[in-house]
């Protein structure tokens, strides 16, 4: 059995999914990948899904014993259901990728940190999205080894002790009797009173891709759609970091924040940098067209 097991979470991003799975296959090629699809129904999502069918284990919510009422927390505790026997689990989503190969003793470091008890509950594998930092600088603390680092509280909701995107061991997870709750914030906070501080990476291995447009059938309001527009959004997967830049990032002392726009490059040109995840950040006039389009829809049930 693999010592890593990664879950995609999917919906109706097929060519988002491919990417994912293949620098999956790429960088950790002996992870197992099950993908977890939320009843996509996006005709190139579906034959991406058949086509992966034959490397990967494809949980829908159709599937008698798992998961029972979709959605992404639901899915996410369906996964801890059905692989709590595993013994390291990675949560990723369709609109990330990997960006550097990982090797069985980073995996193996990682397993015996999380099989520490006091010890964080979660390591996160991501970079530090830029845009953040105009809001929130970041403050790094002496994490629990050298590869790691913790995040100094200034208040966010989320961040902390957890992330949508994380490694952990299932069985730890069981035993603190963890469920998934339903936003990052429910989740940062029980996360902090069941394992204290989540760890990051100095070298991350995964990021989400910048400037996604929404996923396919989402019925978008006239403010997202201006948005996408403006923000120049697309598709942007990135270059996988070089051995020789893994080995300069790892030698580098003091270690530098690893910041995503810092390290990586986009392979198809790239959007303006920060790059954003969310096509309405940074646009108040169109996040409030937005979110009036939506609450008339809500009024009128449209």
């Amino acid at each position: 059995m693999t010592i890593l097991t990664v879950c995609i979470f999917s919906f109706n991003r097929g060519r988002y999914l491919r990417n994912c799975v293949e620098s999956i296959r790429t960088c950790i090629p002996e992870a197992d990948i099950v993908i977890f699809d939320d009843n996509s129904d996006d005709p190139e999502t579906l034959a991406y899904l058949e086509e992966a069918a034959v490397s990967c284990r494809i949980v829908e919510p159709g599937e008698i014993g798992t998961i029972k009422h979709g959605g992404l927390y639901h899915n996410m505790n369906a996964a801890l259901d059905l692989l709590r026997d595993r013994s390291l689990l990675c949560f990723l989503q369709d609109d990330t990728q990997l960006v550097r190969p990982v090797s069985y003793s980073e995996m193996n470091e990682m397993d015996e940190l999380l099989d520490r008890t006091p010890g964080p509950g979660f390591v996160h594998p991501c970079f530090i999205r830029g845009i953040d930092l105009s809001k929130r600088p970041v403050t790094t603390l002496a994490g629990p080894a050298s590869a790691f680092f913790y995040r100094q509280d200034t208040g966010q909701s989320a961040g902390i002790h957890y992330s949508d995107l994380v490694v952990f061991k299932p069985g730890r997870l069981i035993a603190a009797g963890w469920r998934f709750h339903q936003s990052e914030p429910a989740n940062d906070r029980q996360a902090k009173e069941l394992f204290g501080m989540m760890a990051y990476m100095w070298l991350p291995f995964a990021m989400w891709l910048p400037e996604v447009p929404a996923y396919r059938g989402k019925k978008k309001t006239l403010g997202l759609r201006l948005a996408e527009k403006k923000k120049q959004v697309g598709f942007y997967p990135f270059r996988l970091l070089s051995d020789d830049e893994v080995e300069r990032t790892r030698e580098q002392e003091p270690p530098r924040l690893p910041v995503a726009e810092d390290f990586l490059e986009c392979t198809s040109g790239s959007p303006p940098k920060p790059w954003t995840y969310n096509p309405l950040t940074g646009l108040r006039l169109l996040k409030h067209l937005n979110n009036l389009e939506v609450a008339f829809r809500r009024w009128f049930k449209l």
